[in-house]
């Protein structure tokens, strides 16, 4: 069977380490809450040839990539309509899953935030992601108030989900191997709810406050309440880098009290 080219466009970088593979699929954990799991962007199929060995579950994979989806179908013929030819942003996961399922994938890092905010988007169906990141990203993730690299990404991914840092992984075990370190995540969907408040202002504030991130809360969050109605909050003199999750559900029932 001929080999599928990596393309450029697509930010493909093909694993080709099977002992990372296995690690990677060996760090799902349905724990009976899901039977069901979508790798995504599966190239040639390295992980999908561990994830079809397990029985504890069903998986299925897409890939936007024609020529993968080609090369797939030639190499799991059983997978009939669990292998989808599409794009993983614009699937209406209703369609395809009528319960909870797992997500997995070495994923394109050209999407990486878009594919982390759709399956935050889709929490109520998603109990578990484990994925591959450039390094970067996944730090984003898993980091904690204080650090440079927290930011938007960390507090609506950590709002919603507990992130694990599992391993970094070099480049010489992608094809071809990408100018940036790698590493692999855990999300596990939380089981109590931290967002006591309206969840679309919630995101409008994290987002304000990080947008400016070298501001005070106070001039960053002024595009939505004047500072006539800010009171001498002490939260509002810190940057948003210092608040926590539940900092930010605070300060979001803060702005909608003065909004009204």
């Amino acid at each position: 069977m001929s080999s599928v080219r990596a393309k450029k466009h697509l930010g493909q970088h093909f694993l080709t380490d099977k002992n990372i593979a296995s690690r990677i699929v060996n760090s799902l954990q349905p724990e009976g809450k899901y039977k069901q799991v979508l790798e995504v962007g599966p190239g040639m199929g390295i992980l999908s040839d561990f994830l079809l060995q397990q029985p504890g579950y069903e998986t299925f994979l897409i890939d936007l990539d024609t020529e993968s989806v080609a090369y797939l179908d030639k190499k799991y013929p059983q997978l009939g309509s669990k292998l989808i030819s599409g794009d993983f942003l614009e699937l209406d996961f209703r369609q395809i899953f009528q319960d909870q399922f797992g997500v997995i994938g070495n994923f394109p890092y050209n999407i990486s935030s878009q594919i982390l905010f759709k399956i935050v988007d889709n929490r109520e169906l998603i109990p578990e992601m484990v994925g591959m990141f450039q390094k970067e990203v996944a730090e984003r993730c898993a980091s904690a108030p204080g650090s440079k690299e927290y930011g938007i990404l960390s507090v609506l991914v950590q709002a919603y989900y507990e992130v694990e840092y599992l391993f970094t992984v070099k480049a010489g075990v992608f094809n071809p191997p990408p100018k940036v370190l790698s590493a692999v995540i855990r999300l596990k969907r939380r089981s109590e709810n931290l967002i006591h408040c309206d969840e679309e202002l919630f995101r409008k504030v994290v987002k304000a406050g990080f947008n400016q991130r070298r501001k005070t809360l106070r001039n960053a969050i002024s595009s939505l309440i004047s500072k006539d109605k800010m009171t001498e909050e002490p939260m509002l003199d810190l940057r948003a880098e210092r608040l926590s999750v539940s900092d930010f559900v605070y300060l979001t029932n803060y702005v909608a009290e003065r909004q009204k």
